[in-house]
């Protein structure tokens, strides 16, 4: 057997549980088959021998499908016209948590009001036990932050809120965080983040950095780890920076005639900044929920 019908007979195995992700990530049983469609014309063209876990694999390349349908159906502002008979009637979830024993229009509906990467994470995380350092590299974040747009998205499903006391002492730590930023206070800087912070940039984050480094823009790469590194970096920074709720979580966003320009995701764990991701891209942008304070 060659490589291709290798290929093509492992694709074909996992089909039902490929559509069963992009069913529950789409809504919409048509669009499903032409996401797994798509994916296999992604990956008939990889090299595929060399992945170790097959399985896994094939499971982020629908998932980047179905994220890109999700984002442009979300720039056009389209609804998805799904109903139950939709749904197919052989694929079954493949965990048992409780809200995801079926995918009605109740849930759709509720799924609809999450952003595509809370979606995802969701989707892929508590309905097919994806862990999150798989879901991270889908969605270009940290663990951390895959884990709290599923939490968004599991409170959203629920119905419930965040804790006000939590958002207000977070909302405290990144004020703080931001204010030791532009006294250019090092050890106050140093004493918010985890020892073992990771900053991440987007591509054009690094570039613009790059680019206005002689006009005393810091030295940006994709990912810095660690507290000292990470407070090297922001030291004597953010002074146009504004406090922000990004997806409802505390966070900061610079902004330019009027509109956001470069946001600051911050992810939060045992009281300490635990990842900082600094998004130019437009398209990252577009998904965010942003409200300026």
């Amino acid at each position: 057997m060659d490589e291709n019908d290798w290929l093509a007979t492992r694709f074909d195995a996992s089909r039902d549980r490929l559509r069963a992700v992009a069913h529950r990530m789409l809504g919409s049983a048509s669009e499903a088959e032409d996401a797994v469609q798509e994916a296999w014309l992604k990956v008939s063209r990889s090299d595929a021998f060399e992945v170790k876990n097959l399985g896994g694999w094939l499971t982020t390349v629908v998932a980047r499908v179905c994220l890109d349908i999700l984002r442009s159906r979300r720039s056009r502002r389209e609804e998805p016209l799904t109903t139950a008979a939709d749904a197919p009637s052989d694929s079954n979830p493949e965990s048992d948590f409780v809200l995801a024993d079926a995918i009605g229009p109740a849930l759709l509906l509720v799924l609809d009001r999450l952003t595509p990467t809370e979606r995802l994470a969701f989707v892929l995380h508590d309905m097919f036990d994806v862990s999150f350092e798989e879901i991270a590299p889908i969605l270009d974040r940290t663990p951390g932050a895959a884990r709290q747009l599923a939490s968004r998205a599991r409170r959203t499903v629920r119905g419930a809120t965040a804790p006000a006391p939590d958002t207000a002492r977070q909302r405290e730590l990144v004020s703080a965080f931001l204010a030791a930023s532009r006294d250019g206070d090092f050890e106050r800087l140093v004493a918010a983040l985890s020892p073992d912070v990771v900053l991440r940039a987007d591509d054009l984050a690094v570039r613009m950095a790059a680019a206005n480094e002689r006009h005393g823009a810091p030295v940006l790469k994709a990912e810095e780890h660690g507290a000292t590194r990470v407070a090297t970096v922001f030291k004597g920074r953010a002074r146009a920076a504004m406090p922000a709720l990004i997806d409802g979580e505390p966070g900061a966003v610079w902004a330019a005639g009027g509109q956001v320009r470069a946001a600051f995701v911050f992810t939060i764990e045992g009281g300490r900044i635990s990842a900082i991701e600094i998004v130019m891209e437009p398209a990252r942008l577009a998904d965010l929920s942003v409200k300026i304070d």
